[in-house]
């Protein structure tokens, strides 16, 4: 099979040659025009009067954990809707909405996006297009694998997850630990601190290597190149910081001084990320925003909004495969919630009520490509299960199915912790919770020292977490009975 490119892609244009691909693009194509009506309806900015239409019309004046602006956006699709099921161009919605509403404010514009941005996006699908094609033969592989044995090994990692226990505590500045973050050869800790200052941490002694000075504000985030302490060269840009003088820099490990600065927020940059590809740099602010920047060109590539209040973090998710697709990304809000959001269509996907005060951060698990070693009970039980599945040994008379589970033990033994398979999350509410990442269900809740945990991040050898607090310390979390 030939390797699956953004070239070989695009020249396949026969993506409308089914009556169903035709069906899928016609509800496509209506449903973009049906919210191109949608922003020329003149819809109150009072939330009494959005609740007094809701309520004329039959709708619910509230959900639960509905704000003003989500409300009003719901109002403007429950009409949509509405005209749509009439036939009708647009339907007045208060006709005494305040003159000083201009025209133009209540619409949703576009701006034309930059070449760069269009070259991003090119390079983004030449990065994830051959990892997405080796993903799904990896399924492939997977898929010849009983239910049964996919759960038990699921239950082996979560069950690792679930044990996570705290070894203790240490004073990292003199200021809140703002960030945490492993280096990927899982050996460095590095902190950012409310001091402007990050220091590195040998792991797993916690002594100082050293300190990195230049922001002027509060840091808000710290990121380590995908391949940083690995094959990165020590004078490259091994990490990025974030602070609340509203720049990122860019930082090499042999230099005291940054590399490049990085300007264009209106407001303090809470969270930083690499993409997977380490080309790309995501910035979370409070700005409400999140923007995605080139780390050769140091240009501004994307500015998208979404959020009703500050972003706290941002962060790309490696999609569960063996190597980083890096399309979706994870941002927690001071609304208490996680969104799982998709670059490709720029939507959430998802939503969790993640914690009961801002969420400060969020980690995917990124593993070093970790085999996966059934525990001899499993396999003592496994065997058990094959033999008492039958009375006689059909296996020995059987090729096929000496075949079968010669195959089956080989796919075990080519199993691996995938990353993405579970994240981390902190919050002003003292807890880091540890979350599934395709179900979205709470795994594990680890109660810290701290008020307020303001990071959290998961060692690449799955063997650490550790979380900073805004009493100066950090901690490190580790699975019980775990040698570290």
């Amino acid at each position: 099979m030939s390797e699956l490119t953004f070239d070989t892609l695009i020249d396949d244009g026969n993506y409308l040659g089914s009556e169903r691909a035709r069906q899928e693009n016609k509800v496509l194509l209506d449903e973009l025009e049906r919210k191109k009506k949608a922003r020329s309806l003149a819809v109150p900015t009072d939330d009494n009067k959005v609740k007094s239409r809701l309520r004329e019309i039959g709708e619910p004046i509230t959900l639960f954990g509905e704000r003003a602006a989500d409300r009003r956006d719901r109002l403007i699709y429950v009409v949509s809707q509405i005209n749509a099921a009439r036939g009708e161009d647009a339907m007045a919605v208060d006709d005494e909405s305040s003159d000083d509403e201009s025209e133009d404010g209540g619409e949703e514009f576009y701006t034309e996006g930059s070449l760069e941005l269009l070259e991003a996006r090119r390079r983004l699908a030449e990065y994830s297009l051959p990892r997405a094609q080796k993903r799904v033969a990896q399924q492939r592989i997977d898929s010849k694998m009983p239910l049964g044995r996919i759960i038990d090994i699921r239950k082996k990692v979560f069950a690792e997850v679930k044990a996570f226990a705290n070894l203790g505590s240490q004073i990292g500045d003199e200021r809140p630990i703002a960030q945490v973050r492993f280096s990927p050869n899982s050996k460095i800790l590095a902190t950012g601190s409310w001091s402007g200052n990050v220091k590195l941490w040998n792991v797993p002694s916690c002594t100082p290597i050293k300190t990195l000075t230049g922001h002027s504000d509060r840091i808000g985030g710290v990121a380590w190149h995908p391949k940083a302490t690995l094959s990165q060269s020590e004078n490259a840009v091994n990490l990025v910081s974030g602070a609340g003088d509203t720049n990122l820099q860019l930082w090499s490990l042999n230099s005291d001084q940054p590399l490049a600065i990085l300007k264009g927020h209106e407001d303090r940059v809470c969270r930083v990320a690499f993409h997977p590809s380490g080309n790309y740099v995501a910035s979370a602010s409070f700005d409400t925003t999140w923007r995605l920047w080139d780390v050769n060109t140091h240009k501004e590539l994307l500015l998208q909004e979404g959020h009703s209040k500050e972003v706290y973090s941002v962060e790309f998710q490696d999609d569960g495969a063996l190597v980083a697709s890096g399309y979706q990304i994870a941002t927690g809000s001071g609304d208490d919630t996680v969104r799982i959001w998709d670059m490709r269509s720029l939507k959430a996907l998802y939503t969790i009520p993640a914690h009961l005060s801002n969420v400060s951060d969020i980690r995917f698990f990124r593993s070093d490509n970790i085999p996966f070693t059934p525990s001899a009970a499993s396999s003592k039980d496994t065997k058990d299960n094959d033999v008492n599945m039958d009375a006689t040994d059909d296996s020995k008379a059987d090729p096929d199915k000496t075949s079968a589970l010669n195959g089956i033990e080989q796919a075990e033994q080519d199993y691996h912790y995938r990353s993405g398979l579970y994240f981390a999350s902190a919050g002003y509410d003292g807890l880091v919770k540890l979350w599934s990442a395709d179900d979205w269900q709470l795994l594990r809740t680890l109660p810290t020292d701290g008020g307020k945990v303001m990071s959290v991040d998961l060692s690449n050898d799955a063997k650490l977490l550790a979380s900073g607090t805004y009493n100066r310390n950090f901690q490190m979390f580790a699975p019980e009975d775990l040698p570290i």
